[in-house]
């Protein structure tokens, strides 16, 4: 008898994905409230397998399959997206069921051949209007490169009604409830926009694409199910709004300021920094890395359009906490945001030149020079730093205005 059971989703499709349930990072991504991995099992003519999960739960996913079917009467696997978390037990899986068809991406085969370094007619490519038949319904697939990776695409069941969106849509969050109607609207909504700020955010104008031509597509969705967290069925047109939102990067009127200290100093100018934001009416987020993960301060960037960023200066550089803050945030690309920098300093006081260059590194628009105050700043020294803040709210209100 099977521990873990399926969950029927509709009268021929079944969850037979796993909860891990103590993940807590996910390649730098913290992860607090640990992860699924989706796959799903269409019990049609020819039973198919829409992808599989990470390597050490291959016999979770196989118990639960076994509750509703004999895994070697899998006749079909689909691969949607090759990425380890999703393709890990795909070799075991391929040898212990023996499909007759293992299917991907035309880069998905390439990426699947590299990664286990099968032979290249291992996996069958199907691309974008392509489908197969499953026997009484109908599999097709729809390409959505760099989705987040070159491989990446998505399966429709018209006949379940069904958009099996890999990695779209999705969020780490690990639960025994399986629909989205049966969790907290809070709850979803952080973890969808903190999976979007640290997966999604660079390729945003892809997502805008997507999102385009499924609505040309006028695909027919009951659920929407992707590869991480719940599947939509209540609120398949809300999530797809929120994609639509953070894809289009509109400017807000909120701002984020992000600082390490040695002793104290930055702090206290990044405190002003913020009374000086908040003076002019922009709510701000202060950030200080000492006690908030870079992937919690993507999610903050993602609704925001103004980062002031501070560190002190050691040995001539930045800080190396807000080094790797600000080569995280680089490489997420987050669109149409201005911004300053400020820190304190010994002898030197190279910090502040150096942060200007990697916020024009990220297309940042500077307001000003930036701040600088030899070692503790005074009650000048501070009214300055309000007047940095309030020269970027200033320019913030203007951006939102069409000001600026």
């Amino acid at each position: 008898m099977s521990v873990f059971q399926a969950v029927r989703l509709t009268d021929r499709v079944y969850w037979v994905g796993a909860i891990d349930w103590a993940l807590r990072d996910f390649h730098g991504y913290s992860t607090s409230r640990g992860s699924t991995y989706n796959a799903y099992l269409i019990m049609s003519d020819r039973i198919t397998l829409v992808d599989t999960v990470k390597r050490p739960f291959f016999d979770e996913m196989m118990q639960r399959i076994s509750s509703v079917a004999d895994p070697s009467d899998i006749d079909i696997i689909v691969s949607n997206h090759s990425e380890m978390d999703h393709s890990g037990s795909l070799p075991e899986t391929v040898r212990a069921v023996g499909p007759s068809r293992v299917i991907a991406s035309p880069m998905g085969c390439k990426a699947l051949s590299a990664h286990f370094h099968w032979e290249a007619d291992t996996v069958e490519a199907m691309g974008t209007g392509d489908s197969i038949d499953l026997g009484g319904m109908n599999l097709r697939f729809i390409e959505t490169r760099m989705l987040h990776w070159p491989d990446s695409m998505v399966s429709y069941l018209p006949e379940g009604k069904l958009l099996f969106s890999q990695d779209g849509f999705g969020m780490h969050l690990a639960s025994t409830e399986r629909f989205d109607d049966q969790l907290p609207r809070d709850l979803l909504e952080a973890e969808a926009r903190k999976y979007y700020a640290n997966i999604l955010m660079p390729y945003s104008p892809l997502v805008r694409g997507l999102i385009a031509n499924l609505k040309k597509m006028d695909l027919d969705i009951d659920l929407l199910c992707p590869d991480h967290g719940p599947v939509w069925r209540s609120g398949i047109q809300w999530i797809m709004e929120k994609w639509a939102y953070w894809a289009e990067g509109r400017p807000a009127p909120r701002a984020v300021v992000i600082y390490d200290t040695m002793w104290g100093s930055t702090r206290s100018m990044a405190e002003a920094v913020a009374e000086g934001l908040a003076g002019e009416g922009v709510s701000t987020r202060v950030l200080p890395l000492r006690a908030t993960h870079i992937s919690d301060i993507a999610s903050e960037v993602l609704e925001s359009s103004a980062i002031v960023v501070g560190s002190p200066t050691v040995n001539g550089r930045i800080f190396p906490s807000v080094a790797e803050c600000m080569n995280y945030l680089g490489g997420l690309r987050p669109a149409g945001m201005i911004g300053a920098a400020f820190g304190s300093y010994g002898w030197s006081g190279e910090a502040v030149k150096e942060l200007n260059g990697l916020l024009e590194g990220m297309k940042v628009r500077l307001v000003g020079d930036g701040l600088r105050t030899l070692y503790v700043p005074d009650g000048a020294a501070l009214m300055e730093a309000v007047e940095l803040g309030g020269s970027v709210g200033r320019e913030l209100n203007g951006m939102l205005k069409g000001e600026g």
